[in-house]
């Protein structure tokens, strides 16, 4: 063992770091050798002592790669055990500084660089203002007319599926709040296109499945958005449309043709419809639900001439009604009453609203001349209603409700009265 040791101390590390690993591959692999003799430096030493010098060997290896490894890492001990004095820098390896983001000179504050504008996709700093590119007439893409474009906001048009699933909520909200114009306005920031005519054809149909108070609604709606979103043309076409669709209709409105012949019916009366619209379709129409509407929109407008009023063909109006036919009814209420309170009542009436600016001269006109087309219809139910018109009509001139012109327009029609005995029991006419 003696000259064991001593041969050990003779072995010099970098004779150990040169050894080959295949030098002992084979007695490694074969357990039944104990011993086998190398020479090393002359003399012969046993396996077992050099396979135990490698081990070594390479268990040095491993502790000087890791404290040179561990030495950037900021040892909190130093080698002998004791905590590092206070101002003394810890050294730090290569590899830490190399991964170290902070400034290494020391500096900064710890803004962003570039003043927050050097980040990936930041097109600048906070409040940097750009200029307006200036066109380059040498780009081969310049264009002669491209300092003269006007860009503007396109809406594309609604199909079909996107324009039921846009007027539907509108048209139910309407029946809401009952506020024509805010229907208008909406349908104003819409593309409608070709579906225009489309409008009426929703609004019906919805309101096929409603209440009568619905329909009411849905007359006066069309009616005042005839002549701004939609034509008499779009009109026509959408009654068109709902005549060929009855056959559908009916499966879930079995009332469905006679409730279309009172839109029919009510949009002639209205104005927005052309009253030669029913004769166009006489003889032409195959269809039993189509003839049924036709018929019922016939037997109402004939209705209108005996003195029954079409604005009421869903019920009294209320309040809904627009100026121009309130009017109209309180001259029509003067005209079916009997005594003087009512009559003195809608003068004192039509006189606070004028003078309070709530009626003006135009609407008054209309009313008054409304009155005026349809008096030989009230004259049926009301035989005294053109002497009452004629006095109702000479108290507002006298008190400054209408106009001269206004009351000049006012009919009168002749009577026949019998005279004395004298001439004979002729009849003479005479207008009063």
């Amino acid at each position: 063992m003696e000259i064991e040791n001593e041969l050990m101390d003779n072995i010099n590390s970098a004779d150990l770091d040169n050894l080959s690993d295949t030098l002992f591959s084979g007695d490694e692999g074969n357990g039944g050798i104990e011993e086998v003799k190398n020479e090393i430096n002359g003399n012969w030493v046993p396996a077992t002592s050099i396979n135990e010098a490698k081990i070594n060997a390479r268990a040095k290896r491993r502790l000087r790669k890791n404290s040179s490894r561990d030495s950037g890492r900021g040892d909190s001990v130093s080698d002998n055990g004791e905590p590092p004095k206070s101002g003394v820098t810890v050294p730090t390896s290569p590899k830490g500084k190399f991964l170290d983001r902070r400034s290494r000179s020391g500096k900064g504050r710890g803004l962003p660089k570039k003043g927050g504008a050097g980040g990936k996709g930041v097109w600048g700093p906070p409040g940097q203002v750009y200029d307006l590119d200036e066109v380059d007439i040498k780009d081969p893409n310049y264009d002669d007319d491209q300092g003269n474009c006007v860009y503007e906001t396109v809406v594309p048009p609604l199909d079909e599926r996107g324009f039921e699933k846009t007027l539907t909520p509108i048209i139910q909200e309407y029946f809401e709040h009952g506020d024509t114009n805010e229907v208008a306005e909406m349908l104003k920031d819409l593309n409608l296109g070709e579906m225009k005519y489309s409008v009426p054809v929703l609004s019906i149909s919805l309101a096929l499945e409603g209440k009568a108070s619905h329909r009411e609604m849905t007359s006066k709606l069309l009616a005042d958005l005839c002549g701004t979103v939609v034509s008499m043309k779009d009109v026509e076409k959408s009654f068109d449309r709902l005549l060929r669709d009855l056959p559908e209709l009916v499966l879930d409105t079995p009332k469905a043709p006679q409730l279309v012949g009172q839109f029919i019916a009510r949009a002639v009366g209205d104005g927005i419809l052309c009253i030669s619209y029913i004769d166009g379709y006489k003889g032409t129409v195959d269809c039993v639900h189509a003839r049924a509407a036709l018929d019922r929109a016939t037997v109402l407008l004939s209705m209108t001439k005996g003195g029954k009023r079409i604005d009421n063909v869903w019920g009294s109006g209320g309040g809904q009604q627009p100026v121009k036919h309130l009017v109209k009814e309180a001259i029509v209420m003067v005209l079916e009453s009997t005594g003087d309170t009512n009559f003195k009542m809608m003068l004192s009436l039509l006189k606070s609203l004028w003078r309070s600016a709530v009626i003006t001269m135009d609407q008054m006109k209309r009313g008054y001349e409304r009155i005026y087309r349809e008096i030989p219809d009230i004259n049926l139910d009301v035989p005294h209603s053109y002497s009452v018109l004629e006095r109702f009509v000479e108290e507002c001139f006298s008190a400054g409700i209408i106009s001269k012109p206004l009351r000049d327009l006012c009919p009168s029609r002749g009577r026949k009265r019998f005279v004395s005995e004298g001439d004979g029991g002729r009849l003479k006419a005479e207008s009063y």
